[in-house]
């Protein structure tokens, strides 16, 4: 078995302003720590609408391919740009985890990292926001739900923002497990333990400001045993790197070993209730270094948990 690299460069050409911290630096840091390790490296497709319209709804798909701007930049909200590539690049974001769905399922490989941008967690069905256009992690679990028949997908988004458009895409569906670990109070100021889902079926780890390591790993305990209890046949994750002590966004101070650790945690329910099949997607991560770094020791336990 392997684990696959689910990229493509036109996760490049979607470029915001100068200054701005998701910008394409981001994803080059990233391919860069990652170029040495043994990885199946696939070409991320371009989702088909299909497969969007299963999230969002026409009228969503519109509004974006409008905004699209001929030569320059334009811009949706106070924090999500645009560039004449921006929707090329958010459908193979949302398109690279399906695909990264297909190949793990088909048991062509035991786990996946798409590295990919814009990210999606924030993107609500009728509202793209905080740099993302396309629910990419909610997309994919109702694909795996549609399209291969599975019962039970559950999605673990460990990025330090709260994973607003995850939940509110996966409120009312009952075969999905959401489990998210965010800071709180932070942006987008949403996340609260009492937020179940329409199912009880959204489990919300909010951390405070300052905390680290010790912190999370408490809060994650019982989360870890009701993601045992729910027995997943696939597990999704949005892999923020923000929550690291070096992030300019927030102020949760994980290390590397959080980063393992967490990585480490979800694979081994993996292993345990469905063949260790784990696709992970790139959400948040703005301290250049400190997302290169983060990102390799995440891949590195998934090459290691797929070996």
């Amino acid at each position: 078995m392997a684990t696959a690299l689910i990229t493509h460069a036109d996760g490049l050409d979607h470029v915001t302003p100068s200054g701005h911290p998701e910008r394409v630096a981001r994803l080059e840091h990233v391919l860069h720590a990652l170029q040495d390790l043994d990885l199946t490296r696939v070409s991320a497709p371009e989702a088909a609408d299909e497969d969007l319209l299963r999230c969002h709804p026409q009228s969503h798909l519109d509004r974006i391919a409008a905004a699209i701007p001929d030569q320059g930049l334009g811009q949706l909200d106070e924090d999500t740009w645009l560039s004449p590539g921006s929707m090329r690049a958010a459908r193979r974001a949302a398109g690279g985890v399906i695909k990264a769905v297909d190949l793990v399922l088909a048991g062509e490989v035991r786990n996946a990292f798409c590295a990919m941008r814009p990210p999606g967690h924030h993107a609500e069905k009728e509202t793209p926001m905080g740099f993302c256009l396309f629910g990419n992690v909610a997309v994919a679990a109702k694909y795996a739900l549609a399209h291969h028949g599975l019962s039970r997908v559950a999605v673990v988004d460990f990025d330090v923002h709260h994973g607003n458009g995850t939940q509110d895409l996966l409120w009312d569906e009952p075969r999905t497990l959401f489990v998210g670990s965010h800071q709180m109070p932070l942006w987008p100021h949403s996340g609260s333990a009492d937020q179940r889902g329409a199912h009880d079926t959204v489990l919300n780890l909010p951390l405070p400001p300052g905390s680290g390591g010790a912190e999370m790993r408490a809060a994650y305990a019982p989360a870890l045993s009701r993601l045992r209890a729910y027995q997943p046949e696939l597990i999704l994750v949005s892999a923020g790197f923000d929550a690291h002590q070096d992030d300019p966004l927030a102020n949760l101070n994980w290390s590397l070993d959080d980063f393992r650790w967490i990585t480490d945690q979800i694979c081994d329910v993996a292993r345990e209730c469905c063949q260790g099949r784990v696709v992970s997607t790139l959400e948040g991560g703005y301290d250049l270094a400190a997302l290169a770094a983060s990102a390799r020791v995440h891949v590195e336990r998934l090459l290691e948990a797929g070996a």
